[in-house]
């Protein structure tokens, strides 16, 4: 054992990215997995394949890669390699805090704890669906081992090691003696996966369903690629407006239901009696209005990909009809009398809300969770991709004059892109789609009749961002947060502005409440209410206005607003 602890801590003190740690930790797992079937009853008639890290922190996944036995570099997501990630395997670990053993023949799991019992039932009761037991045989893994990826953050994600041993089917395999020792490596190296960075990734082609691709997205992009190419479900979550339909779209066009139909549900927009009726259709008479027959979103999208967004706006009866569903794959429309359609479709499943949340809330379905949380992702916000803000801007401009009957070209001044990359988007793209309209067409009433292409300037953009909701009504981390990047814009603009002036916010603050309430009751509102007891106040203020005059000056304002304050204190 000293010996396969000490070679894998050298080699993860050597890696420098996620890559080369993953292979590294893998390679060392394998052969204690090999050695320990070597010792075994199974030798001679077993033989260890594969593993497989998952990195998903927060319940979405963020990197994979793949290490068959024999191989010396781990494959990374995205470049063909047949992945499988399984939802089997996920809740099993999440549920029993320890490993686990999978017999997938008969759909068992076995805990690893001391007197945990084995759940599921022989046939499939373990298994998250049948299609992932196939897989699971379609690689000839008969028996899984799946260790937690552990930090003290949390759980992080699991490593998965594969074999074929069809001898061991209903017994014991050698996952439980080899058991402490592969997870004490797996705990050896948790901190060094989670924490190392991936590598390099190339550039990505853009095309008409993912026009702009920036830093973070690119990281992305090969994990979902390998999701695409599955038809497993997959959630993604992130953000309202962030372009969750968009990227389902780009996985339509990337799997094996291409040229098929993509339908899009948002149930944000349909009311609950009737989302079983969309969703699964309806005969002539079902209900009052029931005129004639009509199929629902499932038959539409039959062969091809349904798109589900805002899924945690869906009634509880709904849910279990939805549930039913992904269960069986069949499903029968409002007021049918006997027999269900079978649906031939490719779940993408949206939401912007914490759906582990709400099933503890019991607000959402467990077992629908766990049938909808298969291959999870999380979409960035746009305010964490901002290269990709002037690129999406530029997009934008040129699809709005391809709109329109224009000559010309249209396009944005650099002020107004800088305007535009500094600025807050709690919106996401459709909040900057909404403003680049507006800059558009306030820049089209200065250009009537004019010659020449059409240039979005700084003031145009400044006046559709205008329109939006003032400051104040925004929750207070992100006016913070809009405050800040108007800080990085002005230093942009100016080529430098010193960061000691962001110490003025602080006098800012202190001297809108003095405006507000007065200045002791100012002191004690802002939790410095011993200041004024002690006496010591007049300096506090005294220094705190200073700053902010500095800032005021050094930006040509003049003197601060609070110009009187800092008189009277100089005066005290």
């Amino acid at each position: 054992m000293r010996d396969e602890l000490a070679q894998l801590m050298a080699a993860l003190r050597d890696s420098k990215d996620f890559e080369t740690a993953a292979a590294a930790t893998l390679r060392r797992m394998l052969a204690v997995a090999e050695a320990a079937v070597a010792s075994s009853r199974y030798a001679g008639r077993a033989r260890v394949l594969r593993g497989i890290v998952h990195l998903r922190p927060g319940e979405a996944y963020r990197r994979l890669a793949a290490l068959d036995v024999g191989a010396r570099e781990v494959t990374d997501a995205g470049v063909g390699t047949p992945f499988f990630t399984s939802a089997t395997a996920w809740r099993a670990v999440v549920e029993h805090r320890c490993a686990v053993s999978i017999d997938v023949n008969i759909g068992t799991v076995q805990p690893h704890a001391p007197d945990a019992p084995v759940t599921g039932d022989p046939g499939l009761a373990g298994f998250h669906s049948n299609e992932s037991k196939q897989r699971f045989l379609g690689r000839h893994a008969t028996h899984v081992c799946v260790l937690p990826l552990r930090t003290p953050s949390g759980m992080e994600g699991m490593i998965s090691l594969e074999a074929d041993c069809l001898a061991a089917m209903g017994q014991e395999f050698v996952w439980r003696d080899a058991g402490d020792l592969l997870q004490l490596l797996t705990d050896i190296a948790a901190p060094y996966l989670t924490a190392l960075p991936q590598r390099p990734v190339a550039t990505p082609e853009v095309d008409e369903f993912l026009p702009v691709v920036g830093r973070s997205m690119a990281e992305l992009l090969p994990i979902l690629r390998t999701f695409a190419l599955q038809d497993e479900t997959i959630l993604v979550s992130g953000a309202t407006g962030a372009g969750k339909s968009r990227l389902a779209r780009w996985c339509h066009e990337r799997s094996g239901r291409r040229g098929k139909p993509f339908e899009t549900l948002d149930l944000v927009t349909v009311p609950e009696d009737l989302q079983m009726a969309e969703l699964f259709g309806w005969k002539k008479g079902a209900f009052t209005g029931a005129v004639r027959d009509a199929p629902g979103v499932v038959a539409r999208s039959d062969g091809g990909t349904l798109f589900i967004d805002e899924i945690d706006k869906l009634s509880l009866k709904a849910q279990a009809g939805l549930l039913h569903l992904l269960e069986s794959r069949s499903y029968r429309p409002l007021g049918e009398g006997t027999g269900e359609k079978l649906a031939d479709v490719r779940f993408i499943i949206g939401t912007n809300a914490d759906l582990h949340a709400q099933v503890r809330a019991g607000r959402f379905r467990e077992d629908l969770y766990y049938r909808v949380n298969v291959l999870p992702v999380r979409m960035p916000p746009l305010q964490d991709r901002q290269d990709e803000i002037p690129l999406w801007a530029r997009y934008m401009v040129n699809r709005r004059h391809r709109e329109r009957p224009a000559e010309g070209s249209a396009r944005l001044a650099p002020e107004a892109e800088l305007l535009l990359s500094t600025s807050s988007w709690p919106g996401n793209l459709r909040q900057l789609d909404n403003i680049v309209r507006r800059a558009y067409s306030m820049a089209m009433v200065d250009h009537a009749g004019g010659t020449g292409d059409l240039v979005l300037q700084e003031k145009h953009v400044s006046q559709a961002l205008g329109y939006e909701q003032s400051p104040g009504g925004r929750p207070l981390p992100e006016a913070l947060r809009a405050a800040a990047q108007a800080f990085v814009g002005e230093a942009r603009r100016r080529g430098s502005l010193d960061l000691d002036f962001a110490d003025s916010f602080r006098g800012l603050v202190l001297g809108m409440a003095i405006r507000q309430v007065g200045r002791d009751e100012a002191f004690r509102l802002l939790g410095r209410e011993s200041l004024v007891k002690n006496r010591n106040h007049h300096k506090a203020l005294k220094r705190e206005l200073e700053k902010v005059d500095g800032l005021y000056k050094a930006l040509g304002e003049g003197g601060s607003p609070f110009a009187d304050l800092l008189e009277n204190e100089d005066s005290d």
